[in-house]
């Protein structure tokens, strides 16, 4: 038995609370929220709280039309319609239950709600908890406040969501980056990091945090395989590594072809459709070593800022206590709007949203890698002048001679709303001057230069040193990193734009290349 704050817990599961920060450690339960707890009794007069009255709220009644779950998303047809008035006796929900200040945990019928979900799509084997968060950036911002202490290491992707990193930057905490392939992050490399780390030479010790977006990677797109998982999960057992499992675009997997393989796909089942997804790592947390972040954002909308914690009872009852005195529990009105629709579409048919979603993004995914083949000579790598790149190869042919110039790899992504990919500097003129102004970082320069002749062109991309692991301040060039010279990544996104900005937006990219590459078709 092992006791935090006013709660103990008694488990089959390990004592995990040394990972558990100083910081964390000294946090008090709010005492407002332990007399709230008492309001709620049968014939209780409270004169105790500071809670507005009622009476005195403006709003009355909210109405939302809605997509039937079954619908385009495209496309507003028909409309479902959701009714949530204060003083409901219809059965309804009652509008005054998310009007008023909460307990920090989040409405009790939409906890049971994340429960349902959380058993449907990972059935954990652990003993865990749900604790409701306004969205994944400020669970993360939670999640380093309860593990981590100022100046530690966090492992991650050698590419990671930057704004995951520049909430530890100013705390003195840095990535220890691991490499990465087609299966996802290196279960070897992990293994070396841990196996190899000196306390002495690092200054510090050895990680105990790994961060991961294991489905549709931003920026990679690259998803964990379910052994490489496996592999993943025993050696953070091995080393008492915590696995925080930041998971937005987990239904937004892909089945794998390439464009002229494509063909319309039905709806399958519920059950059918989870049983084709990636385990996660909560599904085989037999430990409870892993934290799951749960989000609305992606499914619904962001604006919402509501999502959800997964966890050991350990890690909410202090994740509990931060949210009572940092955030409160998300807005009461994204909450009866989750819960509302729930009620109106079930679990089944949110499913079933999930699906429609998959076959949106899908289909823009597969417009994107056509606008590929369509402004360039794409190959697979094996074939073409990188056969050591991953995945296919963007061509461009010499005006004179017909020889093939690289100039981008990339990966056909598994799942999420991003194709990552390496651009090739080598033998580029406007680089070779660059390499010869004896610049501290030639890559990055003649990137930036990229990235502003394509904005100019009118056309966005992401600069990939967006995403690189911040190792600290002198660690930041292409050198000091130790990554490859003479390229470059960027990320393209296929989420938002139209099919025929897509092929237009790809078209300018190939004008911009075109320009400065040279000598070329």
């Amino acid at each position: 038995m092992f006791k935090m704050g006013s709660i103990a817990y008694t488990s089959g599961q390990p004592d995990l609370s040394h990972h558990i920060n100083s910081k964390s450690r000294a946090r008090h339960p709010s005492p407002l929220k332990e007399i709230i707890k008492f309001m709620g009794q049968d014939g209780m007069i409270s004169l105790a709280g500071g809670l507005p009255h009622p009476s005195m709220f403006p709003l009355l009644n909210a109405k939302f039309d809605c997509l039937p779950p079954l619908s385009d998303p495209s496309i507003e047809s028909n409309t479902v319609s959701l009714d949530i008035s204060r003083n409901s006796t219809s059965g309804k929900l009652d509008l005054n239950e998310f009007l008023q200040y909460g307990s920090g945990a989040g409405n009790k019928k939409l906890l049971s709600l994340t429960r349902d979900l959380t058993e449907r799509m990972h059935a954990p084997p652990c003993e865990y908890e749900c604790l409701l968060h306004p969205g994944n950036t400020n669970a993360w911002s939670k999640v380093v406040g309860l593990l981590c202490e100022d100046d530690d290491y966090v492992i991650v992707d050698e590419f990671t969501y930057p704004s995951a990193q520049a909430l530890w930057i100013p705390l003195g905490i840095k990535a220890t980056p691991v490499s990465a392939d087609e299966e996802g992050l290196s279960a070897k490399g992990l293994q070396k990091l841990l196996e190899s780390w000196d306390e002495a030479k690092q200054g510090r010790k050895r990680p105990s945090v790994l961060y991961l977006v294991p489905v549709g990677s931003n920026p990679t797109g690259v998803t964990i395989s379910l052994q490489r998982r496996r592999e993943i999960y025993a050696i953070c057992v091995e080393f008492d590594v915590i696995i925080v499992e930041d998971d937005p675009y987990y239904c937004l997997q892909y089945p794998q072809n390439t464009p002229s393989q494509h063909q319309p796909t039905q709806l399958l089942p519920p059950n059918e459709f989870l049983n084709t997804l990636i385990p996660s790592f909560l599904s085989m947390d037999i430990e409870g070593r892993v934290i799951r972040l749960e989000s609305f954002s992606k499914t619904l909308f962001p604006g919402l800022r509501l999502g959800y914690f997964v966890a050991n009872p350990l890690f909410t009852e202090r994740l509990l206590r931060a949210t009572e005195v940092e955030t409160q529990d998300p807005a009461g009105l994204s909450q009866a709007f989750v819960l509302a629709l729930f009620e109106n579409w079930g679990v089944d048919g949110y499913l079933s949203w999930l699906q429609g979603l998959q076959l949106q993004y899908k289909t823009r995914k597969d417009w994107l890698i056509s606008a590929f083949h369509e402004n360039f000579v794409v190959l697979p790598a094996a074939k073409s002048p990188l056969p050591h790149a991953k995945g296919y190869v963007c061509c461009i042919q010499e005006s004179v001679g017909g020889k093939l110039l690289p100039v981008f790899s990339f990966e056909d992504p598994e799942a999420g709303m991003f194709v990552w990919s390496k651009f090739y500097f080598h033998g580029v003129p406007r680089f070779t001057k660059l390499q010869g102004q004896s610049l501290e970082d030639p890559e990055q320069a003649f990137a930036q230069e990229l990235w502003e002749a394509m904005a100019a062109e009118l056309v966005l991309l992401t600069p990939g040193s967006y995403y690189h692991a911040w190792q600290g301040a002198d660690k930041v060039s292409t050198v000091s990193r130790g990554a490859e010279p003479q390229s470059a990544h960027f990320r393209f996104s296929f989420a938002t734009p139209s099919k025929e900005q897509i092929q237009e937006g790809v078209k300018r990219v190939r004008k911009v290349v075109g320009q400065l590459w040279g000598n070329a078709v």
